[in-house]
């Protein structure tokens, strides 16, 4: 297995809460009751068995390509060989309430998309699972999933024993800091509240990427947290705002200061820092010991999907930990697929044998007991919210 570069951007921070010209986004939020289609109103006839293909919509630079031809995707080639099952493999989702704006119409009126599955953010995941628009898989068709999807991840608040999704590749939203630069080490949410750090200091700025992290530091537990534990974080950002302590809020550009030394210390993608480290090895992660936030971009087939058998067929062999580690080699986020680590371990290639020692692929279990998935922002709560968050962060 040879190990090719990993993704120069991270696909968690492109996202941003709140679309500026998402309408439908937000009216979905808002819950439109029109929206919501009912289980039986959402399969269509499955032309699988005589149509051998499937359409699949993910982020960019997220699956493996050789290293010597872009166009080629090793694991998806390899599917394709096995199983005759030819796969559109289209790269078109950049932002979730982006790509919700561009299939939501199809969903809403009961037509389809024309895709089989899709990639996006368990936050945005749980508003199509609420919606109706996505099908339950056949748990019987995900023999890999049932045996080695991580237990961290099997039941989410917004879908128990995920019956809708399936994790493609999860992170955690953490700190990292500058060691060299700080000249001590971060161990808490508060210690960025340190004086020394004042106006050195980004968080993120999309309401559900940054929240749950902050409410860690409150010592709450995110998967239960109240509206009481929203606008007590929500209180104490925005007086560090007015007095100057934090310096902006940020997208995926906080690690052009993190690199350039304008802040030693933000709220940070376990996936960007891996890749900061290859060029700086100063530059730490840290799970706060209070915890922090454990999250997935998931596969989820959508309504009247002409291909759904194909589809799940394809969401169980990335579950086979042999293509689980091919896939983790690659794009360097955390991996589903436990499993995997003794794969990757394994490699003759050096640098590949590297990464199951990696706690930001695989998190030790010291790590582990730090890690949950938050409860999602429901939409009686988000206009409200984001409106709130919005203010403080100038969006």
């Amino acid at each position: 297995m040879s190990r090719a570069q990993p993704a120069l951007l991270n696909r968690r921070s492109l996202l941003r809460a709140l679309g500026g010209g998402a309408v439908l986004g937000a009216l979905a939020g808002c819950g439109v009751p029109a929206a919501y289609v009912a289980p039986g109103d959402r399969a269509a006839d499955d032309l699988s068995a005589r149509e051998r293909r499937l359409t699949f919509a993910n982020w960019p630079l997220y699956i493996d390509t050789d290293d010597s031809d872009e166009s080629k995707r090793p694991t998806l080639d390899a599917f394709e060989r096995r199983t005759g099952i030819s796969v559109d493999y289209v790269e078109e989702i950049n932002d979730n309430d982006e790509f919700f704006g561009k299939i939501s119409p199809a969903l809403m009126n009961h037509q389809p998309t024309g895709r089989d599955l899709i990639v996006i953010s368990d936050w945005m995941c749980a508003r199509f699972v609420r919606l109706g628009w996505v099908q339950e898989m056949d748990r019987a068709s995900r023999p890999n999933v049932t045996k080695y999807l991580d237990p961290l991840l099997r039941s989410p608040a917004f879908d128990p024993g995920r019956r809708y999704t399936v994790p493609w590749q999860s992170g955690i939203t953490g700190l990292a800091y500058d060691r060299r630069r700080l000249g001590r080490e971060i161990r808490h949410v508060s210690d960025l509240w340190a004086d020394d750090l004042k106006g050195r200091v980004t968080l993120l700025s999309g309401l559900d990427e940054a929240f749950a992290l902050l409410m860690q530091g409150n010592g709450v537990d995110i998967t239960r947290w109240t509206a009481d534990d929203f606008h007590t974080v929500c209180d104490q950002v925005e007086a560090r705002v007015h007095d100057g302590h934090i310096r902006r809020f940020t997208g995926n550009d906080y690690t052009k200061d993190l690199v350039s030394g304008d802040v030693l210390a933000c709220q940070a993608y376990s996936g960007d820092v891996i890749q900061l480290q290859a060029d700086n090895p100063d530059i730490r992660f840290v799970v706060p010991e209070e915890g922090a936030e454990l999250w997935s971009e998931s596969l989820m087939i959508p309504n009247l999907a002409r291909h759904k058998a194909n589809a799940e067929r394809l969401v169980d062999y990335y579950y086979e930990p042999e293509v689980a580690a091919e896939l983790a080699a690659w794009v360097n986020y955390v991996c589903p697929v436990p499993a995997a680590q003794d794969v990757l371990a394994s490699a003759k290639d050096k640098d590949t044998a590297a990464l199951a020692e990696d706690p930001l692929i695989f998190p030790d279990t010291a790590m582990r007991r730090r890690l949950a998935i938050a409860r999602d922002i429901t939409s009686g709560e988000r206009k409200e919210f984001a409106k709130q968050w919005n203010a403080i962060v100038g969006l």
